[in-house]
């Protein structure tokens, strides 16, 4: 067995894993309300976010483009970029992985040496993630400035307005 098979096998664990650590991120009190409801309405960022690693899951473990890599990282990270995360804090949740992976391989060995033979496999996965978390950190970047270019507009709408109200004008062209 290799590396990929094991983490094809043992997926459901590892993603539920590892989600349960992204939520440890949050508030105390906020991770009850994450883990408790997964409902789309009801819960939208536990969702997203379950969708989010699930999909980079299998878009890792299956080697899937770029593109789509970063459509699963916009899922989890759109969430941090509003809640104000630090850019380190919006991306650090991709490094988690690689304990999780590790965690199941201990366990699923009982900590036999059989886990060794994994090392060169487990390098190039670390590689890759390492590779995801520097992608991650460009689409935590594009998504904060979409949200500071909206706040700008938001600004100039209400500016215009009072503007408008006394009489006066500006072009912010």
């Amino acid at each position: 067995m290799n590396l990929i098979d094991f983490l094809r096998e043992h997926e459901a664990a590892i993603v539920q894993r590892w989600c349960d650590l992204i939520f440890g991120t949050y508030a105390p009190e906020t991770v009850q309300f994450l883990k408790k409801v997964k409902n789309r309405f009801d819960n939208p960022v536990a969702y997203q976010t379950n969708e989010g690693v699930k999909g980079l899951y299998k878009a890792l473990i299956y080697d899937m483009e770029t593109e789509q890599l970063s459509n699963y990282l916009d899922e989890v990270i759109r969430i941090r970029a509003i809640q104000d995360f630090s850019p380190a804090q919006a991306v650090a949740f991709i490094f988690l992985i690689k304990n999780v992976v590790r965690e199941q391989l201990r366990e699923h060995f009982k900590g036999e040496v059989r886990i060794d033979q994994f090392s060169q496999e487990l390098f190039d996965f670390d590689c890759r993630i390492d590779g995801l978390a520097l992608l991650g950190f460009n689409v935590y970047m594009n998504r904060r400035e979409k949200l500071h270019k909206i706040r700008l507009e938001e600004v100039k709408n209400k500016v215009s307005g009072l503007l408008r109200r006394t009489g006066m004008s500006i072009d912010y062209h």
